[in-house]
């Protein structure tokens, strides 16, 4: 292994930037901070090239380009790769390193053409790069097509609710519509609000369920979940109970509302202020179902309807979701769908299990070939 300077092997350099007025429905694909952000009439590129995102957030991103390209000055072109490299072994290489050694600026993170100087890598020779590439996209594919499982998985399971209770939006069975107001037995209550230094990392304390805890209807893992110290009468107050439904209050426009059912609780959890909790009447609703229906196009432009907006984030309040339409299907076909999704997501599970498997082995190889 030899290590050298990222710019000796390559031309890092910033290309001028389209307004966003310019960009077309069609053409040249327009790669910036965050892959492709449009189309253009020119490319600067006619090869494959690797960018790296330069400003914002998502500082030290890494995409690799199609070929007849335009990459704007939010990433960082790194042009003319010198020919005894592989430009997918870079890529893999940067993937691996951390960033935010050369990430400068407080309120606009930027990476520099001076910071990219800083940066050392490296690099072997060519045979035994291409080797390492072939094993890393091979597992990659994997990867990719577990993901895809995944996702028509989850197409089946919307395919299935349209099928048994019609498009929402249409309502063609004439199933009776309501207000969520009408449909609950405990009403939206907002979370705990805690400092960080009542968080706690020793295993004492109480799980709380955060947004970021809860993807597609499901939390994914109560037993990862952190920890804090809370009273008593704070624990009894905002406990969670199996079936509860707990929706996203405040995020940014598009993942506000998201929301997930409880169920398998492992111990005595809290969740937080950024969510509500509510619980719908079992006499006349399945958790499974409603779930469901809340994570619907059909509840979402309800929620933009009545979000109220503000820069980079938007929040609904209780009295925006108890006036929420929703409908009332007979509950022995809830139940059968209820029935269906848990044989579905058996399959998930499983599914699941072996991308994460497959996922750390590729975690294990990155680590071993640029760690």
């Amino acid at each position: 292994m030899e290590k050298v300077k990222l710019s000796d092997i390559c031309n890092p350099k910033q290309w001028k930037t389209i307004p966003t007025g310019d960009l077309l429905d069609e053409g040249y694909p327009v790669y910036g901070a965050n892959g492709i952000i449009g189309y253009y009439s020119k490319y600067n590129h006619e090869n494959p090239v690797i960018a790296v995102t330069c400003r914002g957030a998502t500082c030290g991103s890494i995409n690799i380009t199609v070929p007849n390209a335009y990459v704007t000055g939010n990433a960082m072109c790194l042009d003319d790769v010198r020919n005894d490299v592989d430009i997918n072994y870079l890529y893999y290489c940067l993937k691996h390193y951390d960033f935010n050694n050369v990430i400068s600026g407080s309120a606009q993170p930027q990476i520099t053409r001076q910071g990219m100087d800083k940066i050392f890598i490296s690099i072997c020779c060519h045979d035994e790069q291409c080797e390492i590439v072939d094993r890393l996209k091979k597992i990659e594919n994997v990867i990719n097509f577990r993901k895809q499982e995944i996702e028509l998985l989850d197409k089946l399971i919307k395919a299935r609710f349209v099928e048994m209770f019609g498009d929402p939006y249409v309502n063609p069975l004439k199933w009776e519509k309501l207000k969520i107001k009408d449909a609950v037995t405990i009403e939206p209550q907002n979370g705990l609000y805690k400092p960080q230094s009542d968080y706690v990392t020793d295993g004492s304390g109480i799980p709380i369920l955060r947004i970021d805890g809860f993807y597609d209807g499901m939390v994914t893992d109560f037993a990862s979940l952190k920890r804090l110290k809370c009273s008593e009468t704070e624990r009894q107050r905002y406990l969670l109970l199996e079936d509860d439904i707990v929706i996203n209050r405040v995020n940014s426009i598009e993942y506000l509302g998201k929301c997930a059912h409880i169920k398998d609780l492992l111990e005595d959890t809290v969740y937080e202020s950024n969510m509500m909790r509510m619980h719908f009447d079992p006499e006349y609703y399945n958790p499974v179902y409603i779930c469901k229906l809340l994570c619907s196009q059909f509840i979402y432009d309800q929620i933009v309807n009545h979000a109220k907006k503000s820069v980079n984030q938007a929040s609904i309040n209780q009295k925006d979701v108890l006036d929420f339409n929703i409908y009332q299907p007979p509950l022995d076909l809830q139940n059968e769908f209820a029935n269906f999704v848990h044989q579905v997501d058996k399959s998930k599970v499983a599914v699941q299990k072996a991308l994460d498997e497959t996922k750390l082995l590729f975690d294990s190889l990155m680590q071993k070939y640029f760690g």
